[in-house]
């Protein structure tokens, strides 16, 4: 009896051309990187003893790591949807807008709204799926919006919105 895991929720396949561009130099570096695994793990079998030999078990865990990384971006990559045009109303915020929010406590805080498989590349960055993302979707400057937090409900201000680069701030 197998393990049944239930599927792995949908994820928005909107990603911006740096995101883009970046996956796919992570998957040239991957075959890159599997290559110089491949010929270390060739010499580690002929070293003899495959089960007391920690370089070749180390070094097939590698390439099976390896392996998951290329599958996953292999399947990936082809399903992305790179958005390049900007929307019409740049006052209101959308895939790919830099927002700069003002928090409860008078403390400023910096995002882009990006793919959910590119929000891990900056800090600053949060998923399109994220419920920050979500909240902040479609508003204007200078509107309030109330974001669902861990802790709890929690209002910010919405300072500067703009594509392209960082707003000022």
């Amino acid at each position: 009896m197998g393990r049944w895991r239930p599927p792995a929720e949908q994820r928005s396949p909107y990603i911006t051309p740096e995101g883009h561009d970046t996956l796919q130099q992570e998957l040239k570096g991957l075959w890159q990187r599997r290559n110089e695994v491949v010929k270390a793990l060739a010499a580690a079998a002929a070293e003899g003893d495959r089960s007391e030999n920690a370089e070749y078990i180390y070094r097939k865990k590698e390439l099976r790591e390896l392996d998951r990384r290329i599958r996953y971006l292999q399947k990936r990559l082809p399903e992305l949807k790179v958005v390049t045009t900007l929307p019409s109303e740049r006052h209101r915020i959308y895939f790919g807008a830099w927002i700069r929010v003002e928090e409860e406590d008078g403390s400023e805080a910096l995002y882009r709204i990006v793919g959910p498989d590119e929000w891990d590349f900056d800090p600053r960055y949060i998923s399109i799926d994220a419920p920050m993302a979500q909240a902040l979707m479609g508003k204007a400057l200078d509107d309030e919006v109330e974001v669902q937090r861990p802790g709890g409900p929690a209002l910010c201000y919405v300072v500067a919105v703009s594509y392209g680069a960082p707003p000022e701030g």
